[in-house]
């Protein structure tokens, strides 16, 4: 089973900078393979927790150089949650990949463990509307949430506006999974290019401060 690690998450960023830079990114040093995944993208604001700035992937397994390149960008750029991450922003980003593994389909919505396990919920809402959302096994961990509320956001996740009734639980197919992932911040990451290149990233030819 490929882990998640360093090699990916520099990738990423490598793959962030080259885009501003209108370049394209290095290849990585990882190997290839095929698994779901996702990336995540969050902001440093006054020392503080890091805030959400994207978070985009895919629940099918794909070529996992091609999806980290792809969704870098998709999760930093086109998260509609969001404003485009710019350029000025990454000495307070951190990145964080994931790979997806173990799908099991669930007996009922509450066959799964917080913390351990990531969801996907899929049901037909009351105006027979087909629906679906997910979230990664550290969301509802890090919201402090239980099983009904996490399961409870989804639904309005998934585009549903209408009363959260018990009925309307119990016709959900939840889909449970685990992953692994990998978190870098950029300090990090930059030390990391400069002990491996020689030389810290740059955007268009200015050098980006390592904070």
């Amino acid at each position: 089973m490929v882990l998640a690690n360093k090699e990916m998450v520099v990738y990423c960023f490598d793959t962030l900078i080259a885009h501003y830079n209108s370049e394209e990114a290095a290849p990585p040093a990882f190997d290839e393979g095929q698994h779901p995944l996702f990336v995540t993208w969050k902001k440093v604001v006054n020392g503080g927790e890091p805030r959400l700035r994207g978070c985009i992937g895919t629940l099918e397994a794909c070529q996992l150089i091609n999806g980290f390149r792809d969704y870098a960008l998709t999760s930093a750029l086109r998260d509609r949650r969001f404003p485009p991450i710019q350029a000025k922003e990454l000495p307070n980003l951190e990145c964080t990949v994931s790979i997806l593994t173990d799908y099991e389909t669930a007996n009922n919505y509450l066959d799964w463990e917080v913390g351990k396990h990531g969801i996907i919920i899929e049901f037909v809402d009351d105006y027979n509307t087909r629906r679906s959302a997910t979230y990664l096994p550290e969301v509802p961990a890090h919201e402090g949430w239980t099983r009904v509320e996490a399961i409870d956001s989804l639904i309005r996740k998934a585009g549903f506006s209408g009363p959260i009734t018990e009925s309307l639980r119990k016709r959900i197919k939840l889909t449970r999974y685990q992953s692994t992932l990998f978190t870098m911040r950029y300090s990090d990451y930059a030390s990391h290019v400069k002990a491996t290149r020689g030389a810290a990233p740059t955007i268009a030819g200015a050098k980006l401060g390592n904070h």
